[in-house]
């Protein structure tokens, strides 16, 4: 039987948790991500990536049906993707792919329960034909039974308990400053299970019918519990400071969480987070490297990025959940048959825009009513531009960057005006000074929220 699908395959990376900036193709000299920069090298690499909500389920429910979280009922950590909403999952499959995952999905963060074997019957609702759907890093380590595949995987080997009880230290430390090295042997930490399983299903899967495998690591995400060989590799190393913290230009829901970290912790925790994506960079490369084996490279799209980002210090803060540029912007690399490589876009893209790009990369219409836009004409070096702005926001905030502003209007809390050209790190709050311009982003932004509900 051949070994050419007709259409093309489509490889779709999502690791979690992981800022802009932290990429060596990105300009990152404190991290080593050889196979990402290839990747990167190949194809196109987006500087203006935004995700749609900084926290994980939003983001990753919000990507799923090309829709803007708040049309989902998406605005915090306890959502569900609604059944009525179609994923383009399932426009896949309906359309003779095979459909697998590995890894986190998060599109029913709630219901704790993955399944012995990562298939419980939601994943094959959302469109998955192969699902092995993993715990994430907390909800992984913090019961005292498995959850899900992993957790099982790591108690038929005995390393369950010493993974649980380690996880109950990380707690009681705090998951966001927690920085000691995963007491798991490197071949069980869960980012090389996930690589190690998504390999395997490139190489399993029989070639008779296109396939898109959507890839989920959970890391770079705290706490940061990276393998000890790849911690090892940055003990001493030089990390570039957070930037630093100002709680008077800030609203006060933010300088409730603002905190004076130890110098010292930072530059911990920034070394941790650097080896646990070095080790999530390794993965990428054994998957990549699954593809070419089977001959694939040629016809196989493949898409790298993030859910949001972490803060990782910056302004006093950590993780995510915040409206500032290292929790608002991720990475995302795109490559494949019939796109010219090596090429930077400045233009702002959304994180939900990858879900029609795979449709139309694919050969397939965009499902109807989308908030979300096909990127496909720039991989194809048919456009420079994309959207003029972006949109993201949570239960208690939203807001709208363009390539030099950004807005942030907060719930019962002061606007926030930034001036991302002359003022990158987001120290100086403008939005006393420029109220016009207030204005006319504060009536953009209420366009943005509205769009399309008269159709709807």
């Amino acid at each position: 039987m051949s070994e050419s699908p007709r259409r093309p395959n489509l490889l779709v990376i999502l690791d979690d948790q992981h800022r802009f900036d932290y990429l060596g193709c990105a300009g990152a000299k404190w991290v080593r991500t050889p196979n990402l920069d290839k990747l990167a090298s190949r194809g196109v690499r987006f500087t203006q990536c935004c995700t749609n909500a900084p926290v994980c389920a939003p983001a990753r429910i919000a990507l799923s049906a090309g829709l803007q979280p708040h049309r989902l009922g998406a605005l915090g950590n306890s959502a569900f993707l609604p059944r009525s909403a179609p994923t383009y999952y399932q426009h896949l499959r309906d359309h003779g792919y095979y459909v697998g995952c590995v890894g986190k999905l998060d599109l029913a963060k709630p219901d704790g329960y993955n399944g012995r074997d990562g298939d419980r019957p939601a994943t094959y609702m959302w469109g998955f034909t192969h699902p092995v759907e993993c715990e994430g890093k907390m909800h992984a380590g913090h019961s005292p039974e498995p959850r899900g595949p992993y957790g099982l995987w790591l108690r038929e080997r005995g390393l369950y308990e010493a993974f649980h009880q380690d996880y109950k230290r990380r707690r009681k430390e705090g998951y966001h400053v927690s920085a000691h090295d995963s007491v798991l042997p490197t071949e069980a930490f869960e980012d090389c299970y996930i690589g190690r399983r998504s390999a395997e299903w490139i190489e399993r899967t029989p070639g008779d019918f296109p396939w898109h495998l959507f890839v989920s690591f959970v890391g770079p995400h705290d706490p940061y519990d990276p393998p000890a060989e790849y911690g090892a590799r940055y003990r001493g190393a030089e990390m570039p400071p957070p930037i630093p913290l100002h709680p008077g230009e800030k609203p006060a829901w933010i300088r409730e969480r603002q905190q004076a970290y130890a110098p010292e912790k930072v530059l911990e925790t920034r070394r941790q987070y650097c080896a646990a994506i070095e080790a999530i960079d390794d993965q990428v490369g054994l998957i990549l490297a699954a593809v070419e084996k089977r001959g694939w490279t040629d016809n196989t799209y493949v898409i790298f990025a993030s859910d949001h980002g972490e803060m990782l210090g910056d302004h006093g803060l950590y993780t995510k959940s915040v409206p500032y540029e290292a929790a608002l912007r991720v990475p995302l690399l795109a490559a494949g048959p019939g796109i010219a490589g090596g090429r930077v876009c400045e233009a702002p893209v959304e994180l939900i825009d990858i879900n029609p790009t795979v449709c139309e990369l694919a050969g397939l219409p965009a499902q109807p009513n989308l908030d979300a836009r096909s990127f496909a004409p720039v991989l194809r070096g048919e456009s420079a531009t994309h959207r003029s702005e972006c949109l993201s926001g949570l239960r208690n905030f939203s807001l709208v960057r363009t390539e030099r502003h950004k807005l942030v209007r907060s719930l019962n809390d002061e606007t926030e005006l930034y001036d991302l050209r002359e003022d990158p790190h987001e120290q100086r709050n403008l939005a006393r000074d420029q109220p016009q311009l207030v204005k006319d982003l504060s009536a953009l932004l209420n366009r943005r929220m509205l769009e399309g509900t008269w159709l709807r």
